[in-house]
């Protein structure tokens, strides 16, 4: 599998570290650190399009979707998209919910992508839903590693990265306040680590009633004097459905975090 590594390991508060500007095959990807998920991305050819991962370390291609017949032939443009949505969606269950579209100048491939996510899945864009999809669009070429790795050096990449964080992140902190301020009987949230752990370990896997969510700030993971522990409980966080992210400190969200010791654990329940 092809990975591009990272020059640097962290975000700032508008970008996703340099990535270098080669894509290689690695023989073993274990000497390589992949960090945590921090967006997706598509990138759009005219008959193709090709969906990546990003990680705070590494950027890793997922799956390349092709176009059965011509874009001009309405059922297969809507396959097309709906074969990409149904890519994204168990991305979203895990709790990244940015996406970063790449279309070639003057084509419009990102646009109709939208127009098909406001027809068919409009739920993916209410504005004040914890479960929003945050999109942003960029023009470039992002079907090949190199591509991607030129792609991640400019500022239109890092503020468009920063951005969709930004506003994934101040939906989740948004949902937490909300809790916070008017507690129930169900409704319940954990900011010491030994009880989140508890928890989490304990946690039927099957668990439905409620959404639960993992939030930490990038500081509190590079401080931590147990790092194996935390990524543990991510790993097992993840393996349980569970819904992690791990914020920046410098963001309005991340500062709230901070104020709670800078990890905490919140359920949003269904009804």
């Amino acid at each position: 599998m092809f990975l591009i590594r990272a020059d640097s390991g962290l975000l700032d508060e508008h970008a996703l570290s340099y990535l270098n500007n080669t894509g290689e095959a690695m023989k073993s990807a274990r000497h390589y650190r992949r960090g945590y998920p921090v967006s997706l991305l598509v990138g759009f050819n005219p008959n193709s399009a090709t969906l990546w991962e990003i990680f705070s370390h590494v950027a890793k291609p997922q799956q390349t979707f092709t176009i059965d017949r011509s874009r001009t032939d309405r059922k297969a443009l809507y396959n097309f998209h709906e074969t990409i949505i149904n890519a994204l969606k168990p991305h979203f269950k895990e709790g990244v919910r940015s996406v970063i579209l790449v279309t070639p100048p003057k084509t419009n491939y990102n646009k109709e992508f939208l127009e098909h996510v406001h027809r068919h899945h409009p739920y993916m864009l209410q504005q004040d839903a914890l479960n929003k999809i945050t999109f942003a669009e960029l023009e470039g070429s992002a079907i090949q590693p190199h591509e991607v790795a030129e792609l991640a050096k400019t500022l239109a990449f890092r503020e468009s990265i920063g951005d969709a964080i930004s506003t994934e992140a101040d939906s989740i902190i948004g949902e937490l306040n909300k809790i916070l301020s008017s507690p129930d009987e169900t409704s319940h949230s954990l900011f010491s680590l030994k009880e989140i752990e508890e928890t989490i370990y304990n946690q039927d896997t099957g668990q439905e009633s409620s959404e639960r969510h993992l939030v930490l700030t990038d500081k509190y993971l590079a401080n931590s004097t147990n790092k194996k522990r935390i990524h543990r409980l991510l790993q097992i966080s993840n393996n349980k459905k569970v819904k992690t992210r791990i914020i920046n400190i410098e963001t309005p969200a991340g500062k709230r975090i901070s104020q709670f010791g800078g990890i905490i654990l919140f359920d949003t329940h269904t009804k």
